[in-house]
């Protein structure tokens, strides 16, 4: 009776007990779920912190834009600027709270002046700005500096860049700063705003200046944040930190609700779980491919090339080679051909690297057209053969029916002998790299320690703005009789053949110069170049009388002003600038 009492006993505790056991099983694989949901949750959140940190970091490079722009055309007008609120007028936006100029140091030139009088102080000498603009002064160095509050109303920072001019002597004179006041949160606006959208709460902090180590909050979404994820990124001088979490908190709802249905199958239970688990797991590693990967090239990114150099390095007897390289002329491709194109000549590049290297070489994208490559345990002397092949090797990307060739320079430099780390191994092949630049491009070169250090000059014009504002309707064709295809045009040209943009105009004229003129003219008119092309010399010039043909269908005298020029792309081009002849008539008549 005892026994039966006994065994029966035991057969309710052993459901009871599989229950129990099963319960307790369930709870601790639902709290490794939560931890793993958590932990992917943190991964992504990660990615968006730093994403956001980029583009956050874009958007104040637009405030530092207009004080290089203004730089450069300071340089190049030998430090006079007669026409400055007109400039600063074309600059402004609305985070912009005012552009000014500090000559010697010293705000003499507002935009707009109105409200903002009381920023015309002597710089170099103030007893709150003085320090940052001497170090920014001393050290050539654009200096951010805030966030303070604005007389307006609202947070500013304050952009300032000095400017050196050269002397009769050849020496760098410092002539004053050019500066940019921002308006924050205002110049990230859309940033912080598609940070809230994706149910974020986020703070911005930046250190006041280069000179300060304390951070000062610049903007955020007001909300407490519990543990959150943080990126830091320098720009302007100063550290600038975001934090960033969910707005719903790391843990995301209650296992209590999960726990009640404990009763079912444990074994169907565990099954789902760990395929649950399995996922997860997946979703991370792909999550973790996704944080340290380029999604146009599939080579690694900035992230992940950061945690490969780390492994190169773990041995220092080690030597290993550090490759920089970039495409010649990338803007011109995108501006010319499209971002489509540029694309496909980037993708081309990655291939061609996989191609190229072995591997165990770690190859990059650094950023935009820049390409960065570890070849450990090579020598420069043990790679050059191999390198100078890869950089000779043709590449293209393809425009409509035709294949169209491109070309990179490249620098590199070997660990240890250039440099004892990765920072300074980096820099000395950027400097090989830039040699190459320097000297025409679409070649590479070792560091060599007697290279000059130069600093690449920001000056330089965009081919779109380019294009908008020459003063003159431009165009450039092939110098070919059978195959005249036009390969760029300006906008003042497009405009005057009544089309919209490049593409009307390529299509209205079927890509070909000749069908922009009268067809009664057409075999005369190429006749005419041609006979002016091989009766003079070289970098001469041909001139021809002819009418336009417009796509109204109407026609207009013009006079073409030509020179043929030998293009590494293409061969031999024409250089045409074409004249309205009625103007030429109105103006000389006067």
């Amino acid at each position: 009776m005892r026994s039966g009492r006994t065994t029966k006993k035991i057969q309710w505790m052993l459901p009871v007990l599989v229950f129990m056991l099963g319960c307790f099983v369930l709870s601790v694989i639902l709290y490794s779920t939560g931890k793993a949901n958590q932990k992917q949750l943190q991964t992504v959140t990660e990615l968006n912190a730093m994403t956001y940190a980029e583009r956050i970091s874009s958007d104040l490079n637009n405030g530092i834009a207009i004080t290089d722009a203004l730089q450069e055309i300071l340089i190049s007008e030998n430090g006079e600027l007669d026409n400055f609120p007109l400039i600063a007028e074309d600059m402004m936006t609305s985070a912009i709270q005012s552009i000014q100029l500090a000559p010697d140091g010293v705000v003499t030139e507002i935009y707009p002046e109105a409200g903002n009088e009381a920023g015309k102080i002597d710089l170099l000498h103030d007893e709150t700005r003085g320090g940052i603009c001497r170090y920014g002064k001393e050290h050539d160095l654009t200096t951010m500096q805030g966030p303070f509050q604005l007389k307006q109303g609202g947070s500013g920072i304050a952009i300032r860049n000095p400017v050196y001019l050269q002397n009769e002597a050849g020496e760098s004179v410092f002539w004053g700063f050019t500066i940019a006041i921002i308006r924050v949160p205002d110049i990230f606006a859309n940033s912080a705003q598609a940070l809230t959208d994706f149910g974020y709460a986020y703070r911005l902090s930046k250190t006041l200046s280069p000179l300060d180590t304390e951070y000062e909050e610049v903007a955020s979404s007001g909300t407490e944040l519990d543990d959150p994820v943080s990126y830091e990124f320098e720009l302007g001088g100063c550290s600038f930190i975001i934090e960033v979490m969910p707005d719903a908190g790391w843990n995301k709802g209650s296992h209590s609700s999960i726990i009640l249905f404990s009763g079912l199958m444990i074994i169907l239970l565990l099954t789902g779980l760990t395929t649950a688990i399995l996922i997860l797991e997946k979703r991370r590693k792909t999550l973790k491919i996704l944080s340290t990967t380029d999604p146009l090239t599939g080579l690694l990114n900035r992230k992940g090339f950061g945690e490969q150099i780390r492994k190169c390095m773990k041995d220092p007897a080690q030597p290993y080679v550090v490759l920089q390289l970039d495409i010649d002329d990338f803007k011109f491709i995108n501006d010319i051909y499209g971002h489509a194109a540029g694309d496909m000549a980037l993708q081309e590049l990655a291939e061609s690297m996989r191609d190229a290297f072995p591997g165990d070489a770690v190859l990059c994208r650094s950023g935009g057209d820049e390409f960065t490559i570890v070849l450990p345990g090579m020598t420069c002397e043990k790679a050059r053969e191999q390198i100078e092949t890869f950089t000779a090797m043709p590449r293209y990307f393809q425009h409509g029916d035709t294949m169209q060739p491109f070309y990179i320079s490249l620098g590199y430099a070997q660990y240890p002998a250039d440099a004892d780390n990765a920072e300074a191994l980096i820099q000395n092949a950027d400097r090989a790299l830039y040699e190459v630049k320097m000297r025409g491009k679409h070649e590479c070169l070792p560091y060599q320690k007697d290279l000059k250090t130069r600093k690449r000059s920001r000056l330089g014009f965009a081919l779109r703005d380019i294009s908008r504002h020459l003063p003159g309707a431009f165009l450039i064709y092939r110098a070919d009789p059978e195959d005249d295809q036009i390969l760029f045009a300006n906008q003042e040209l497009i405009s005057f053949a009544g089309c919209k943009d490049l593409d009307e105009f390529l299509s209205y004229c079927g890509h070909r110069f000749r069908n922009l003129i009268h067809p009664e003219e057409q075999d005369a008119v190429e006749a005419s170049i041609w006979r002016q092309i091989h009766a003079k010399a070289a970098d001469t010039n041909d001139y021809v009388q002819f009418r336009f043909a417009k796509k109204d269908g109407t026609y207009h005298p013009v006079l073409d002003h030509g020179r043929i020029v030998e293009n590494t792309y293409y061969g031999n081009v024409f250089y045409v600038l074409i004249m309205d002849c009625d103007l030429l008539e109105a103006h000389y008549q006067r």
